[in-house]
């Protein structure tokens, strides 16, 4: 009897740290425990479930003359698959397609196939002609996001800033997307994902440039890191004008590096300059696009036409310059101007958070797929930083960035003030911070970053 109750007591205790090691590191759970059970399900069960699923094909000619030689019938034969490799938040498989087959049978199968195998997700995705990719996720992994780690530097201007809902990071590559749309209600994630952007940036060599006409209270922790903030939109205006000026400059130089002799190396952009004349890149942050745009007056008009125009010409020509566009806002429609919907063209790169009317998801993520603006408005409140991750090749998929402290952004572009490159263009927008000893704050409760004037 005593043994009885001690092998009881013992199974309890290993399944209640079972149960809090699913809670607490679901990563070690699905290593231990879910990948070995997962794996062996799938084995097992992976030709009736094809076949259940409609993903089989009948058997050859020879195969059914040698089961009709034992006086059996041929069964469907499933496509041929590799063993279950394990990842970080689930397992993978490469299946190869049979004759007559189409990644798109494969894809509206991923929701039978999860309750199959009782995963949380299966995501399938053509590789290469006949070969698909089939990635079984174990857990919501956007429940708990975490900063990447063992990030592998993929070059400048790259950074991994939301982890997707099928375990992969969605990376921010501004030379291959020079341009981006980030749109998020309040308290939807939106500012923590612009803190991921921003503070990632700080690390590199990269000009910042800050565009808030809510008088700065976005940006303004991150003055230090900033080389131009504009608080207003007179004085975004003037640093737009600025800014084509720089980007004029940046041509003339690609220009006259292409003449310098017939042995000088051709480049249409910036990056195949030589490193010793290569300009640093800049990216300009617009946050609160709106109310750079809002118009209450004929004046207000004719200089929120100008911005939009001047903004289309960085948008066209910037990436050739080394000048890229983040474009953020609670909402982005045609009433912000009649070149709205042109700079949105040119906007390649698309982040949705919880939106509060769908027209804003429409502007956002109707172009690249009806099913994605649909996604975007069916985000919960009580999940915030869930976005819908698009771009212009029609892809899209849920993604999460990690959470990341408004004051330990602020820290962190403070601790990197010293990366600021010199840009003489915009000394006369660099916000000044004023270093208190007493480490006590203004009143307002925030330090102040307001534009140096001549």
């Amino acid at each position: 009897m005593t043994n009885t109750v001690w092998t009881l007591t013992l199974c309890l205790l290993a399944l209640a740290a079972l149960l809090v090691l699913r809670r607490r590191a679901p990563v070690a759970f699905w290593w231990l425990v879910g990948y070995p059970f997962v794996a062996l399900r799938v084995l097992t069960t992976y030709r009736a479930t094809m076949d259940a699923c409609g993903l089989t094909v009948p058997a050859s000619a020879v195969r059914r003359a040698t089961a009709r030689m034992i006086g059996r019938e041929a069964a469907p034969v499933p496509p041929r698959r590799s063993l279950p490799w394990p990842t970080g938040s689930g397992l993978v498989m490469r299946l190869r397609m049979a004759t007559g087959q189409a990644p798109e049978d494969f894809m509206a199968s991923a929701d039978r196939l999860r309750h199959a195998w009782a995963a949380h997700a299966v995501h399938i995705r053509p590789t290469k002609p006949g070969w698909l990719e089939l990635r079984l996720i174990g857990w919501d992994v956007l429940s708990d996001v975490q900063p990447a780690r063992r990030w592998k530097q993929r070059g400048p201007l790259t950074l991994p800033l939301a982890l997707r809902d099928d375990g992969r990071w969605h990376v921010r590559d501004f030379r291959a997307v020079p341009h981006e749309l980030i749109l998020g209600a309040t308290q939807s994630g939106k500012s923590v994902y612009l803190r991921n952007l921003v503070c990632g940036l700080a690390r590199q060599r990269v000009v910042l440039v800050g565009v808030d006409c809510k008088w700065g209270v976005e940006l303004a922790p991150f003055a230090p890191r900033l080389s131009a903030l504009a608080d207003t939109p007179d004085r975004a205006n003037e640093l737009l004008d600025v800014l084509l000026e720089e980007m004029e400059a940046r041509f003339r130089l690609i220009g006259l590096s292409s003449a310098a002799g017939p042995d000088a190396v051709l480049t249409s952009d910036v990056w195949g300059l030589p490193d010793e004349v290569r300009p640093v890149p800049v990216v300009v942050v617009v946050d609160e696009v709106a109310e750079l745009f809002l118009a209450a007056s004929r004046d207000d008009e004719k200089r929120r036409d100008a911005m939009v125009t001047k903004l289309i010409r960085i948008a066209q020509l910037g990436r050739a310059a080394g000048i890229y566009l983040e474009v953020c806002g609670q909402r982005f429609g045609s009433e912000l101007g009649k070149g709205a919907t042109m700079l949105r063209a040119q906007l390649t790169g698309r982040i949705c958070h919880r939106v509060n009317d769908e027209s804003s998801a429409n502007m956002a993520l109707a172009d690249i797929s009806p099913e994605a603006a649909l996604a975007a408005t069916s985000i919960p409140a009580e999940r915030p930083g869930v976005a819908i991750v698009g771009d212009s090749s029609g892809g899209w998929s849920r993604a999460r960035s990690p959470h990341l402290s408004l004051d330990e952004a602020a820290a962190i572009c403070r601790d990197t003030a010293a990366l600021v490159p010199e840009l003489p263009r915009l000394d006369s927008f660099r916000p000044a911070v004023a270093v208190e000893s007493s480490k006590t704050l203004t009143p307002a409760g925030v330090p102040t970053a307001r534009p140096v004037t001549e």
